[in-house]
């Protein structure tokens, strides 16, 4: 055996018994450190496997390959790579994080659950339209209940609290969410930027970034560049970011400090932001009762 081979051969050896993440959270955050060593299929997977936690703790490896367009063994070595012995040790992650709390169906099981028993008669009047849309944000916002962590939000308050200034970035689709919580937060007495990029200016708006600022940046498929940008020149400037996407392989993602994944409903490929300006509407209002206004000056509603 040649050493270049028998070198190979021990550096594979070393991926697959490296230490495992022994929580869901620490596997989480070691995919997305990691995502961009892996191959396209192990990317391909890696997408899935954030998506559906459900489908990861309680269906086979067939069901799993198929709906992720893989092979079975493609998941076997995607849990190898990340240290553990096979598929099943990886599953019982996600099983146990599950069966901790109150089961409930992936945001994926459900919408198809919704989309299966929908029918189609008539489907697209205006009041079937309004129905679907109605019913896709109310699981939408289901999943938004049982997936924040509070430790996640009582640190994302922390932060906007400790700011000197809070910046907002966000483009196109993820725009209402930025705007919306620049015009709140400055209705709650926070310093607050919102870099809306006029005359493509979004680099000049982001320069003065501090150590001492907040960026929130939202973005979501398809990746905004500027607000990657934004997030990038916030790190270098060491800046916190608080990111609000739809994936934590998103390009927001990784340098944030606190990443709040959200699933906003979508109906006939139309996408709503109802989850997100919850989360937004969520963080405004909690800073304003914890450190923003004296009581006599709290908002009535």
């Amino acid at each position: 055996m040649c050493f270049t081979y028998r070198i190979s051969i021990i550096r594979g050896f070393a991926s697959i018994t490296a230490k495992s993440p022994s929580n869901l959270e620490s596997l989480r955050s070691e995919i997305a450190r990691r995502y961009e060593e892996l191959s396209p299929r192990l990317k391909q997977l890696a997408s899935y496997v954030l998506d559906n936690p459900n489908d990861m703790a309680f269906e086979t490896l067939v069901v799993i390959a198929d709906r992720c367009a893989v092979q079975p063994s493609t998941i076997v070595r995607f849990a190898k790579v990340f240290g553990y012995r096979g598929a099943s040790q990886m599953q019982r992650l996600f099983r146990d994080e599950i069966m901790s709390v109150a089961p409930s169906p992936s945001y994926s099981e459900r919408i198809r659950q919704f989309q299966k028993n929908s029918g189609s008669v008539d489907r697209l009047s205006p009041y079937n339209v309004m129905r679907e849309f109605a019913d896709s944000n109310i699981i939408a916002l289901e999943h938004l209940k049982e997936t924040l962590r509070k430790e996640d939000l009582d640190r994302a308050i922390d932060l906007i609290q400790g700011a000197h200034t809070v910046y907002l970035a966000g483009v196109r689709r993820a725009f209402p969410v930025a705007s919306y919580l620049a015009y709140a937060l400055s209705h709650v007495e926070k310093r607050a930027y919102l870099l809306d990029g006029v005359a493509g200016m979004t680099a000049e708006q982001s320069w003065m970034l501090s150590s001492e600022d907040v960026v929130i940046a939202t973005s979501f498929r398809p990746y905004g560049e500027e607000t990657a940008g934004v997030v990038e020149r916030a790190t270098t400037n060491g800046a916190a970011v608080i990111a609000i996407s739809d994936s934590r392989l998103s390009p927001i993602a990784g340098n944030a400090e606190i990443c709040f994944e959200i699933k906003d409903a979508e109906v006939f490929q139309f996408r709503s932001l109802t989850a997100s300006l919850c989360l937004a509407q969520t963080l405004v209002i909690s800073y304003a009762y914890k450190f923003g206004l004296d009581k006599d000056r709290r908002p009535g509603g």
